[in-house]
């Protein structure tokens, strides 16, 4: 079977597990306090030019964006998204469980607009009876969207400005956030990024990591006692190393980066071949999700020999498919792909 259906199917870069073989005997302090997480935090902070940036390594998306959203927030207080935002979609409402809402806004393909913003958060403020309401304390986004779309440079700071206007923060989901970086349509570098969100995280755990995020606070606005709220929530690793050694080693030599740039190239590949295929694509992605429009009979055949994601079904005839590459993907993959697609 041929595997396209997300970018978490490999374990680990070769590098973070050759890193972690020669270390595994070392004798190394525990949560956090270890020399290889102070490296991996200092070698982030110049990546992303703050040097006065705080950083902090947890394991997953899901349990980052619970943490981070829900520690950044008032108790009577909400999270703005998209309609199609991953906290509001497909985290199994792990922000609510938190005790805090997901007030939404308008998608399209997948990212929110800065008017719509500004409209929803002046609809909030001139209602009358806001008091009895859930406050919108932040704005959440991803970078790439959950459709493989990226924000502009300008699209991102005129969000940033609504934000600042209402005293919120912004806060970027980077889950993918190499393989945006890398798309040859992106205008936005990780600094740029580090200027323009109160927060953001660099995702590990899709971008050749077994597993780990580093968030990243740029404004000196972490929340107050973060480590021990992250203790609470049960996501303090003791092996802190384990998540240090592999961020270490991603942004060593900007192997974060060149693993993402294989993945965009990958996804590239894919895409010209189903384009000279005639193949329909549901919207234009330039990362390493792309989007298909295929019909059911094609899907049922397609299934026998390759896994990939079913998304919006658009009628009883066609359904949009998900083809995702990875750091791992490898070219002769796609090519197979491509001649099953071809028959």
């Amino acid at each position: 079977m041929l595997a396209f259906e997300c970018d978490y199917l490999e374990g680990a870069h070769e590098k973070i597990l050759q890193r972690l073989i020669e270390t595994n005997y070392e004798k190394a302090p525990g949560y956090g306090n270890d020399s290889y997480c102070e490296s991996a935090r200092a070698k982030i902070k110049e990546a992303c030019g703050c040097p006065d940036a705080d950083v902090y390594f947890l394991t997953g998306g899901t349990q980052t964006n619970a943490i981070v959203i829900g520690t950044m927030l008032q108790k009577y207080e909400g999270v703005v998204a998209a309609q199609t935002g991953h906290v509001n979609v497909h985290e199994a409402g792990a922000i609510e469980y938190t005790g805090h809402k997901v007030l939404t806004v308008p998608s399209h393909e997948g990212k929110m607009k800065a008017d719509e913003l500004q409209a929803m958060l002046d609809g909030f403020w001139q209602d009358v009876t806001h008091e009895h309401m859930v406050f919108p304390g932040m704005v959440y986004l991803s970078y790439p969207t959950e459709y493989g779309t990226l924000y502009s440079k300008k699209e991102l700071a005129d969000i940033a400005e609504v934000c600042h206007r209402f005293h919120i923060p912004l806060y970027l989901d980077g889950a993918r956030l190499g393989y945006g970086l890398m798309s040859k349509s992106a205008d936005l570098t990780l600094p740029e990024i580090a200027e323009i969100c109160d927060v953001f995280y660099i995702g590990g755990t899709k971008v050749g990591a077994l597993c780990g995020e580093a968030v990243v606070f740029t404004k000196n606005n972490t929340p107050k006692h973060f480590l021990t709220m992250v203790k609470q929530h049960g996501a303090m690793l003791a092996k802190g190393r384990l998540l240090g050694i592999q961020f270490d080693t991603l942004f060593t030599d900007n192997l974060y980066f060149t693993v993402s740039a294989h993945a965009i190239e990958m996804a590239e590949k894919l895409k010209e071949g189903l384009k000279r295929e005639g193949y329909p694509f549901y919207l234009d992605s330039p990362t390493n999700q792309q989007f298909v429009i295929l019909t059911m009979k094609q899907i049922g055949e397609l299934q026998k020999q390759v896994s990939f994601d079913l998304w919006d079904k658009l009628d009883e005839e066609h359904q949009v498919v998900r083809f995702a590459t990875s750091w791992a993907t490898k070219e002769q993959d796609v090519e197979a792909l491509l001649a099953l697609l071809d028959k």
